[in-house]
């Protein structure tokens, strides 16, 4: 006979719980967007910094063309995609995360969901989206942009547009990247790199997220992730 923990019994099925009903309400509100667009970026840009002006411009110009905004709803670059969609008059979705310091919902989120956990709220980020553009950022934008990567150059989910902006900024990890992972030592394949295309100019950003679109078809053609 298993001797059954005493830990689990109190507090993991309940767990389990509060995860599944963060999935049930964040799919039910999330499936109604239509295409959307992730912004990924620092929680910590200020309002005067160029990328906080480029990423409301960008996202404005986005929610014009009937694209949905979803940001982790936080502060920073967040609040300025949030607030280009509110700008555009379209759906800017914050998924905010509760965390002991740094980040409350910002005002210009109009769809906010609430997250406990981290990992049910990265399926979000990804799971709606048909495009995924990473502004400047620390710690949280490098891990979203190498889970997003990993997991189209897997094929787990479409080859999706994957936009960084700002050649100053993401530069010297591109050529990193390729000096040592693809030619150095292999541990990337020749092409991976190509998945990722980088920009300064959020009407660019806009161009390559509706070539996208066109190429793909109408709304109800477009693939969705973990389908």
């Amino acid at each position: 006979m298993f001797e059954t923990k005493q830990p689990f019994i109190k507090e993991d099925p309940w767990r389990i719980f509060r995860i599944m009903a963060e999935f049930v309400d964040s799919f039910e509100t999330l499936s109604q967007l239509g295409p959307a667009v992730t912004v990924f970026g620092s929680a910590r840009v200020k309002p005067n910094n160029p990328y906080y002006a480029a990423a409301v411009e960008l996202s404005k110009g986005l929610a014009k063309a009937n694209l949905a905004i979803i940001t982790g709803g936080g502060p920073g670059i967040m609040e300025a995609a949030n607030r280009g969609a509110a700008q555009g008059r379209g759906k800017s979705v914050g998924l905010n995360i509760e965390l002991p310091h740094e980040q409350k919902c910002n005002r210009y989120a109009n769809v906010p969901i609430n997250f406990h956990y981290f990992f049910s709220r990265k399926v979000c980020f990804v799971k709606y989206s048909i495009a995924f553009v990473f502004m400047p950022g620390g710690f949280g934008t490098l891990d979203e942009l190498f889970e997003v990567l990993t997991l189209v150059q897997t094929r787990r989910i479409p080859e999706f547009p994957l936009i960084l902006f700002g050649r100053e900024y993401w530069q010297g990890l591109l050529r990193w990247m390729k000096s040592r992972l693809e030619e150095e030592s292999a541990f990337i394949s020749p092409g991976d790199l190509d998945l990722l295309t980088i920009t300064d100019d959020p009407q660019e950003v806009i161009r390559l997220v509706q070539d996208y679109e066109r190429r793909v078809g109408p709304p109800e053609m477009v693939p969705t992730a973990f389908a």
